[in-house]
């Protein structure tokens, strides 16, 4: 949570009032003011998300829609014809959306390097076919957004979003909660999305998150915002939560962040991302630095992502130096932090791939003194999405 830069302004969300009076300690994050934690802390949060059902406000994202200035009206051309636009930026098979379905993909250069990952998804309603609602992550999102408008030119136009209320409600009993408040959006499955009304508020709601979690990801006019975040809390089921037990929470779902577990230097092979490389763009080979990644999907590479389970008490954090048994440094860790549902400290990093395989030991050097770790596989804790029944 790095301190703004002097003179930087930070940005709040229509949201920042409530977190204030609910006794949140506020941050700067990603140019935002934003709630770190509740007077509650961060292990309870965490906890309370793994039993019950959390609410984040993740208004600081990237929320826009990319729409094709001119339709033909034929719905699968129009879809077509907007998916070829944003497939020009990403690796995934944006063309083969259903209606209502959300792929997660990556923006590339042509170095392999990843910019940033996000959510692509095609609207579920024929009225809207040659659209696509895009989500960024908040670091990135105006280079991402001229990315959009550059690939754009004049066939398209990007409306930004990111003025609105962007809540998650994350947890097991979330969809219990939805049911009460927005009852059609639990016929949703994991990774789509639809158009509501709750509590006379228009929502866009998906069936996503970051925690690993069962849970939804709702988008609400801005004067909406703060009402239906209050209708949400209201259940008993509800506590609020902050950035740090969301981080914690990604992390033991072995979730990657971007510009810490990926960012321009990372290819999506070597970070364990190899199934957002669509079939069909593999075999087309039609995506920025497709030869190196093709190459490193058939051949391997040279360092990978992993999972780290550290003894002790002492947690590794991001920078730690990764050794082997003999003490040669052989990669570094990228997210490191205390797991409570794991009962311990767990990382991710980086490490050259003939370290890579679980049960291999390996050192972390953290204030001088060298931790006993292993490799384990991700996640460290079992992801629990909802799968609608084929």
């Amino acid at each position: 949570m790095a301190e703004p830069a002097p003179g930087q302004d930070l940005r709040e969300t229509p949201l920042a009032a409530l977190h204030r009076a609910l006794g949140a300690r506020m941050v700067p994050f990603a140019g935002y003011a934003m709630p770190v934690q509740y007077p509650t802390g961060i292990i309870a949060e965490h906890n309370h998300v793994r039993a019950h059902a959390g609410l984040f406000d993740v208004s600081h994202m990237g929320p826009s829609f990319l729409s094709l200035k001119e339709r033909s009206g034929d719905v699968d051309a129009d879809h077509a014809a907007i998916a070829a636009i944003v497939e020009t930026l990403v690796p995934g098979d944006i063309r083969g959306l259903k209606p209502g379905q959300i792929r997660y993909t990556l923006l590339l250069n042509q170095t392999v390097g990843i910019l940033d990952d996000l959510m692509v998804a095609r609207p579920a309603d024929p009225g809207e076919a040659g659209t696509l609602y895009i989500v960024v992550n908040a670091d990135t999102k105006e280079a991402d957004f001229a990315l959009l408008r550059e690939a754009a030119g004049d066939r398209a136009e990007l409306t930004r979003s990111d003025d609105c209320g962007l809540l998650a409600l994350q947890g097991p009993e979330a969809a219990a909660v939805m049911q009460d408040l927005v009852p059609g959006a639990t016929a949703l499955g994991f990774m789509t999305y639809g158009a509501f009304e709750g509590d006379g508020a228009k929502l866009l709601v998906s069936r996503s998150g970051y925690t690993g979690e069962d849970g939804f990801e709702i988008l609400v006019p801005p004067d909406q915002a703060a009402r239906f975040w209050n209708r949400l809390l209201a259940d008993d089921r509800v506590l609020p939560i902050g950035l740090g037990a969301r981080d914690s929470l990604r992390l033991e779902a072995g979730l990657p962040l971007y510009g810490h577990d990926i960012d321009q230097t990372t290819s999506p092979i070597e970070a364990g991302l190899g199934f957002a490389v669509s079939k069909r763009r593999r075999e087309a080979g039609d995506f920025p630095g497709a030869e190196r990644i093709l190459a490193e999907a058939g051949s391997g590479t040279v360092r990978s992502r992993i999972g780290i389970m550290v003894d002790g008490r002492m947690p590794a954090r991001d920078g730690a130096p990764i050794r082997d048994s003999s003490g040669k440094e052989i990669g570094i860790v990228t997210s490191g932090g205390y797991g409570p549902t794991v009962g311990g400290p767990i990382a991710m990093g980086y490490v050259e791939s003939g370290f890579a395989t679980p049960g291999t030991p390996l050192a972390l050097s953290v204030r001088g003194k060298d931790l006993a770790a292993r490799v384990v596989p991700l996640p460290f804790v079992p992801h629990r999405y909802y799968r609608k029944p084929a």
